[in-house]
């Protein structure tokens, strides 16, 4: 039996704001990461294991994955010797719901890992060095392509660029655009330290919803409600929406030439909030 919490398993992975990693060498997190509020989950066999421990962690997730549990998995990149491996074994698994392409460069890598799997199976773009983020609009364009996500750290460490959120508002930005020309759901930002307090998780957050970001990686299932909420309608606008909708269906008057725009906002607000179970909270 699956162990996905039944919210989040209904979500469709567009409308997922946290993205749980899960260290794939450490099977005995898999039960509880699943359990957890986390809109989607990735078992991480990238950059949370070492080389000479690519080959359990592999057995690992594909043990799990055709024993009842369902999940994402970030598979190593494609200039490694362990890519081919991670793709052939992962496409005759169950439970598997789409994967994460690290160090993803060119439209052709999300391509041939696509083609490498079954049929429909959706790829996250994992963009981390300055080749990405410059070809990021043919990469949200390739065929495969499902959402685009900021691999922050290595990112920083491609280009030398620091942590402050201005100093990453252009990369953030272009990947918000290239997402927008790809016709993709909002890309998913970097993760917060994993060790970060939790007024540092909010504020991250904060700044992930304010570039136009609609997901972001979660390296700690303490961060997860906070990343939820942050990337989830307000408590503002969910009144807002209420009143407007309220007031539609008793027959309000359409009033200037902004009242359709506003009345479509709120049942955007209102779909969302339905879909993160937040309507009738």
């Amino acid at each position: 039996m699956s162990l996905r919490n039944r919210r989040a398993a209904a979500l469709p992975a567009k409308l997922s704001r946290s993205w749980l990693l899960v260290n794939a060498a450490k099977p005995e997190l898999f039960a509880p990461a699943l359990a957890s509020e986390a809109d989607s989950v990735i078992f991480d066999m990238e950059a949370a294991v070492p080389d000479d421990g690519k080959e359990a962690a592999r057995e690992n997730v594909v043990s799990a994955l055709n024993s009842g549990m369902t999940a994402w998995v970030r598979v190593n990149g494609i200039d490694t010797d362990f890519w081919g491996d991670d793709l052939m074994q992962l496409s005759k698994t169950k439970g598997l719901r789409g994967v994460m392409l690290a160090m993803a460069e060119k439209p052709e890598q999300v391509a041939h890992t696509a083609m490498r799997l079954q049929a429909g199976t959706p790829v996250l773009a994992l963009i981390e060095t300055a080749l990405g983020l410059e070809n990021a609009t043919a990469v949200a364009s390739a065929p495969g392509t499902f959402r685009l996500a900021f691999g922050t750290n290595d990112f920083r460490k491609d280009t030398g660029i620091s942590e402050d959120p201005m100093a990453l508002a252009y990369a953030r930005s272009r990947l918000v655009i290239a997402s927008r020309v790809g016709k993709l759901p909002g890309p998913i930002d970097g993760p917060s330290l994993g060790t970060a307090p939790r007024e540092q998780v909010i504020a991250d957050a904060d700044v992930t919803a304010s570039m136009g970001m609609t997901g972001k990686l979660s390296l700690s299932v303490d961060q997860v409600e906070d990343v939820n909420q942050a990337l989830a309608p307000s408590v503002d606008e969910l009144l807002w929406a209420k009143e407007l909708l309220e007031a539609h269906a008793a027959g309000g008057s359409i009033g200037d030439g902004s009242y359709l725009p506003r009345l479509a906002r709120a049942q955007k607000i209102a779909d969302l909030a339905e879909s993160y179970g937040l309507w009738n909270a």
